[in-house]
This record gives structure tokens, C-alpha cells and sequence, in this order.
């Protein structure tokens, strides 16, 4: 079996398989072609993926011969061969028309943003490996955007007091987004619909901000869950007060296959401090403020909205790194030792995280967007 890794396009600079990686693919009896320049904004060159057993080679044979297809985003431009599977995060239930292209043309698609997000998948779990870096680099973009100190300062010259940073959701990139901000010193606050996540809040050192009357979200897989009007209401009144007094907000609250929640809206913008900084990690799907543009930093009435969703690919070794064993923890599900593709779809991980096969949609979420 040949296991095709493409180049990402820009501004990606992460890359589905690094050098280190190969030796695991060649012990199951898979060769590996990397195409041209796959690695080199991650820092592997073709030569040491050649080093390593990798073959280098055009994208143009890679999707020739491959059976396998690995891609961080959407591969653009290519037509594998029939009954080619192809692997990455392909956000299905934003782009159901492209499954459904996909589907038509023979294409077995797994999607690694969907796979069942339970105790046997976290080591497949790819978005909560990347999400623990965006929320790492969250805090560090924030830090050099914000006109002042994080920590508090007593000088000669008078003291300084330490940043208030308000992060809005404490899932895999809220909660790293603590542990870094209280690191350089900041005084944290949280909020979360979920209860559940106060204990973990508060052993990093934060305030978690409770609202009442939050929708049950334990089997949401660790997203956000649409709640009631009336909740809404008090959750608005309770951020606005927090917003008002917050230099650094960090929000992440995404919804799958929905648009993401507006949680600060024009009122309470205008309500925060010149010079503020909001990072909006759930900026490819709309994000939570009103005036959040994917991968654009604006500002708006003295308040910087960086709407970034590539904060991950800011550092691309390990992003690199942390996604190729991800992928390679999945394979292990569909090749067998022999080196042979084996879909196994009673394993209700290769189940899930399928979206397309022989030539049908396999997802009734996707269907029913279509």
C-alpha cells in the first residue's frame, strides 16, 4: 500500500507526517511518498524524509498512485484514483457539497474532526491536540498585542498592576489558555456552560464565573451546546459585567456544524477599556464577537479583534509532530499487518470519523444537510 502526504497551501505550515514518523509506516509494510516541499515550513526537509525511507515526488503522481491521501485541510486541486481514501480535517458539516463531490466520485473520506471524541480516541483526537496549541498561542499573541504588562510590577518608578484576562470557554484550548496566562502572571476569570469544568478551572488558579440554568452539555463530546432564551439572557448580563473589566478576553466557543455563539456583542464592546485585546480562536466559524473576520486582526472602537483559525500552524514542529501521531494512532484502525487497507466499520471509531463511502454519504448529519 502507498500512503500519499500533500503540501498544504498557504498559509498552512503544518504537515500530516514528518520524518519521524516514517519509520513507523515502513514497519507496517507501507511505503510513503511526501510531495515536493511538503515539510519545509514545518522544518523537514525533503532530504530527511528521504533519510527516513520516504519517497519525494509530485503531487501529480501522489494522487496517481496512492491509496491512501493524508491532508491537514482540504487538498485542492487533485483527482486520486477511484476508490482512493482520503484522510484530514475536512470540517464536513460546513462543506457538505464537497462530501457529496467526494462521494460521487468513488472517494472513501475520513474526516479526523469527527471521530467520537471518547476515552479510547484521545490519542487520535487531533483537534485536541491542536486546540492545546492555539490555546498556548492564544495567550502569547495576546502578550505581545496588549499595550501592558501581564504580571504586576512594583518599581521605583510606581507599580503596575497585573492584566485581567477573561477566557470564554474552558474546553482543551481554554484551559492551556489559563495555565499560560497565569504562568506570565495575569489574573484570570472563566466562564463555561458546563459546571463540570469549575474544578479543573480552579486547580489551574482561575475564578470560574457561574450562570445558572445552563442545557446539559456531558455528552457533547466537549463542545458547546445550544442553550434557552431565557438562559442567553442572564449569560449576557453576566459576561457584560466581566468583559467591562477585562483587558485580554480569549473566546472558543464553537458549536459543531452551527455557527458559533456571539457571546460579545456591540453593547459590551463598547464597554471595554482602549487597548483591549480579544483573540478569537472560534473565528472559522464565525466567531464570538460580532466583528470577528477569519484570519484578520481589525480594531474596533479602540479594542483589537485578532480572528485567527491557524493559531495551531504558529508552531508547526509540533503541531506537526502532535497531528502525524495522531494520524498514525488512527491508520492503526484501518491497516492491517500485512500493510493492507482494512476498513473495519463494526469499530465504531472508523465508523464515525468516516463521511464517504462507495460512492454514498455515510453520515446522517451530512445527509440532512444536504
Amino acid at each position: 500500500m502507498i500512503i500519499g502526504v500533500l503540501k498544504e497551501p498557504s498559509p498552512e505550515t503544518r504537515v500530516s507526517l514528518l520524518p519521524e514518523h516514517i519509520a513507523t509506516l515502513k514497519k507496517w509494510n507501507v511505503e510513503v511518498l511526501v510531495e515536493t516541499g511538503a515539510g519545509v515550513t514545518a522544518f523537514a526537509t525533503d532530504k530527511k524524509y528521504e533519510e527516513a525511507g520516504a519517497g519525494i515526488s509530485s503531487k501529480e503522481k501522489i494522487v496517481e498512485v496512492a491509496d491512501v491521501i493524508l491532508s491537514i485541510n482540504q487538498p485542492a486541486d487533485v483527482r486520486p484514483k477511484p476508490v482512493a481514501v482520503l484522510l484530514g480535517i475536512f470540517q464536513p458539516l460546513f462543506n457538505p457539497g464537497l462530501i457529496k463531490e467526494w462521494a460521487d466520485k468513488k472517494y472513501t473520506v475520513f474526516s479526523m474532526d469527527m471521530l467520537p471524541r471518547t476515552t479510547r480516541a484521545q490519542s487520535m483526537d487531533v483537534l485536541s491536540s491542536q486546540a492545546n496549541i492555539a490555546g498556548y498561542k492564544a495567550v502569547l499573541t495576546a502578550a505581545t498585542m496588549y499595550s501592558r504588562y501581564f504580571p504586576m510590577f512594583m518599581t521605583a518608578a510606581g507599580s503596575i498592576p497585573p492584566a485581567k484576562v477573561l477566557i470564554l470557554g474552558a474546553g482543551v484550548a481554554g484551559l492551556q489558555a489559563i495555565a499560560t496566562a497565569k504562568r506570565l502572571g495575569a489574573v484570570v476569570e472563566v466562564f463555561d456552560t458546563r459546571p463540570a469544568v469549575k474544578e479543573e478551572v480552579q486547580s489551574l488558579g482561575a475564578k470560574f464565573v457561574e450562570v445558572e440554568g445552563a442545557a446539559d452539555a456531558s455528552k457533547a463530546g466537549g463542545y458547546a451546546v445550544e442553550q434557552s432564551e431565557a438562559f442567553l439572557q442572564k449569560q449576557k448580563a453576566k459576561i457584560g459585567e466581566h468583559v467591562a473589566k477585562a483587558d485580554i478576553i480569549i473566546t472558543t466557543a464553537q458549536i459543531p456544524g452551527k455557527k458559533a455563539p456571539i457571546l460579545i456583542t456591540d453593547e459590551m464592546m463598547y464597554g471595554m477599556k482602549n487597548g483591549s485585546v480579544i483573540i478569537d480562536l472560534a473565528a472559522a466559524t464565525g466567531g464570538n464577537t460580532e466583528y470577528t473576520q477569519n484570519n484578520t486582526t481589525i480594531t474596533h472602537n479602540g479594542v483589537i479583534i485578532v480572528g485567527n483559525s491557524y493559531l495551531a500552524a504558529a508552531m508547526p514542529s509540533d503541531a506537526s509532530k502532535l497531528y502525524g501521531k495522531n494520524v498514525l494512532n488512527f491508520l492503526q484502525l484501518i491497516i492491517d499487518k500485512e500493510g493492507k487497507l482494512n476498513l473495519n466499520f463494526e469499530d465504531d471509531l472508523v465508523k464515525g470519523t468516516c463521511v464517504a463511502y462507495n460512492g454514498e454519504i455515510t453520515n446522517d448529519r451530512i445527509k440532512a444537510l444536504l
